[in-house]
């Protein structure tokens, strides 16, 4: 009897993470249309496929280099040695592993209409294989986070606290993102003797679609973070609602109504819960959400008018300061005092963000530096006008259009 429920145990939590993987996965749909509704219609081909196919690379590199590297564990032996405790580790990679694939999906925002898809995928690869598995293994993993996160503890009296994300995912990605962006440059046209020109995107009901599937997918982001189905949390499940709640109100506020602000605020909102979804009161949480709306909002506008850095789905304010700012959040609604559950340091969580900062553009200066001495970034003036679709794919989202019937 107590074997069977032992058994019945392992099964419902191999189902519960099978399930939250499939959720996230399902999340790279919500990446792909979110771009492909932001770009120009000469360029939907190309973000459709770069989101699938980074998928596809992710899986080998994390399989074969990227799990090993931060959890220990390999899998190169027969199948029969996978199958301990019914293969709850080869579910937990799969799990793991879609958090790993939304690097290279928050990067391909930014790089968006005149990167190479060659570069693009190499640097998918070392993304997921490399560089996302050394800062996962520092705060998440088996292989240095026990050293690493002891010594956080000691001298803040609490460990770096990122339950689903906000930092080790989403901080990580948009900050890599930025160096990739800088090396490209801005795409042609969108600043003419030093006046900004914006791009007009081709299609609001992709966006929506996109933030819609996003939104959806991303309770398994959170929720199923727990890993084990006795230790969900209705309280991550209701901080996820509320921030996302939060985000949506911002984005009408900060944003003036405009629907890219709002559809995108669902998206701040939530990058900013990830680290505190579980320890912050939903009051808190909803609070996180509106300041990341009014974030993503000024910081992109920000970014594009002032900086005049022609980041295409703003994803360095989006993902890269919201998710430092969740991870500092954490620290700060997490605390009792503010109806939290507590076991937090503001300090730790400060050094967490500052962290995942230094270390994503030193790694992303490194990849996309040595990528553009090696391979180049950009595509040509002549295949960037004719658009990716058809310089890349060799075909336009709307075939029918080109052929005289």
């Amino acid at each position: 009897m107590e074997a069977g429920i032992e058994r019945l145990l392992q099964s419902l939590n191999i189902f519960y993470l099978l399930a939250g993987a499939v959720m996230i996965l399902s999340m790279h749909a919500g990446f792909a249309f979110l771009e492909a509704g932001t770009v120009r219609k000469k360029n939907q081909v190309n973000a459709l496929v770069k989101i699938i196919v980074d998928v596809s690379v992710a899986t080998l590199a994390y399989y074969f280099i990227g799990y090993p590297i931060a959890h220990k564990v390999c899998f190169i032996k027969p199948a029969s040695g996978l199958m301990a405790d019914q293969g709850l580790e080869l579910v937990r990679f799969f799990f793991l592993l879609m958090f790993a694939a939304c690097i290279s999906a928050i990067v391909s925002g930014g790089v968006a209409e005149r990167m190479k898809f060659r570069p693009y995928i190499t640097a998918g690869f070392f993304l997921a294989g490399v560089v996302y598995p050394i800062f996962e293994a520092l705060i998440w993993g088996e292989r240095w986070s026990p050293a690493f996160q002891g010594w956080i503890k000691h001298i803040f009296g609490a460990p770096i606290h990122d339950f689903a994300g906000s930092m080790v995912v989403h901080g990580l990605g948009g900050w890599i993102a930025l160096p990739a962006i800088l090396l490209l440059g801005p795409r042609m046209g969108r600043y003419v003797k030093g006046k900004s020109r914006p791009i007009p995107i081709s299609n609001i009901p992709y966006l929506a679609l996109g933030s819609w599937i996003l939104i959806i997918g991303w309770f398994g982001f959170n929720v199923m973070s727990s890993q084990k189905l006795e230790d969900i949390s209705g309280l991550v499940a209701v901080n996820s609602l509320m921030a996302t709640a939060g985000g949506i109100i911002g984005g009408v506020l900060f944003g003036k109504n405009d629907p890219g602000f709002i559809h995108n605020g669902a998206l701040a909102g939530l990058v900013a819960i990830c680290a505190g979804s579980d320890i912050v009161n939903p009051l808190g949480a909803f609070v996180i959400g509106l300041i990341a709306a009014f974030i993503f909002v000024k910081a992109f506008i920000y970014e594009q008018e002032v900086l005049k850095i022609d980041d295409v789905l703003g994803v360095v304010p989006l993902h890269g300061l919201n998710g430092l700012w969740g991870g500092v959040a954490a620290g700060i609604f997490g605390q009792k005092f503010l109806w939290g559950l507590g076991g937090v340091s503001f300090w730790a969580q400060l050094l967490g963000a500052l962290l995942t900062l230094v270390y994503a553009v030193i790694a992303g200066f490194i990849l996309y530096g040595a990528l553009k001495k090696i391979m180049g970034l950009r595509l040509s003036e002549e295949e960037e006008f004719e658009g990716a679709d058809l310089s890349i794919h060799r075909i336009t989202a709307y075939p029918e259009d080109r052929v005289k019937i």
